[in-house]
């Protein structure tokens, strides 16, 4: 019965190693191969589009400071690196396996990345988001992080803001034709040939050195910025982009 147990144990084990080694090798592949492919395509894509930027003024303003922490809604990452490609930065990218193919993408259309989270890799990554910014580079962060909730933000961009100075730029957009993941942040593609309306909010810095109540009273008022915004950039299509975000959340507590 051991001599058995063994011989399937071992087949197993040797089983699921090589499917552990194909597994690594398609992803290794993907990796090479889907980031450039879709670079190439939605360069075709969205130059279909039509774009219409809402108080461009403000993006001139901010930069007239130096270094900029530009923060947006995770939805909206199919078009925001197209977009801010024209402006050398640094992406803040979660260190998640799914954060490999962003940060791929954002490399291809001239982006550095900086990988960490607030549970992986997030000191490294700070360090380098820091020194890049001492160099002039602007900042681009994903508000509600690589997992949510959708809409609600971290506090990233707040406490760059308060260690450096530099001025925070919200940015978010809409379109009147789309593609939505399904998605927890119900990703949005714009459909081909669709109009696209890209809004930057009012630059604005804070103080230095916050403490954590600080910290936490700027991230909400950050948070509400956004979703003016956010607001805003959508009811120009009389269209709501719809996921589980913060008034989603409200109107079921109001129904219950």
């Amino acid at each position: 019965m051991s001599v058995r147990y063994d011989r399937v144990t071992r087949e197993c084990k040797e089983f699921l190693g090589t499917n552990v080694f194909k597994n690594r090798v398609v992803r290794r592949l993907s990796l090479t191969v889907v980031p450039p492919c879709y670079v190439a395509m939605s360069k075709l894509w969205f130059a279909t589009c039509r774009l219409t930027i809402r108080d461009s003024h403000h993006i001139d303003d901010a930069r007239e400071l130096g270094a900029v922490i530009v923060p947006f809604w995770h939805y909206s990452l199919s078009y925001i690196f197209h977009h801010l490609k024209q402006y050398p930065g640094i992406a803040l990218v979660s260190a998640s396996e799914d954060g490999d193919y962003i940060a791929r993408v954002a490399e291809l259309l001239n982006f550095d990345t900086a990988r960490g989270s607030s549970n992986r890799r997030g000191m490294p990554a700070l360090k380098k988001t820091l020194k890049a910014m001492k160099q002039g580079r602007h900042v681009g962060i994903v508000a509600d992080g690589s997992q949510g909730p959708p809409r609600r933000c971290q506090p990233g961009a707040v406490f760059l803001a308060s260690r450096t100075g530099a001025p925070i730029l919200p940015v978010v957009w809409s379109c009147d034709r789309f593609i939505t993941f399904n998605s927890w942040d119900r990703m949005v593609l714009p459909s081909p040939f669709s109009r696209i309306v890209l809004r930057y909010g009012k630059p604005y810095t804070l103080a230095r050195g916050l403490d954590a109540d600080g910290i936490e009273r700027e991230r909400l008022l950050l948070e509400k910025r956004l979703n003016i915004l956010y607001h805003q950039v959508w009811a120009e299509f009389d269209r709501k982009h719809t996921d589980n975000g913060p008034d989603h959340e409200e109107k079921n507590e109001k129904k219950s």
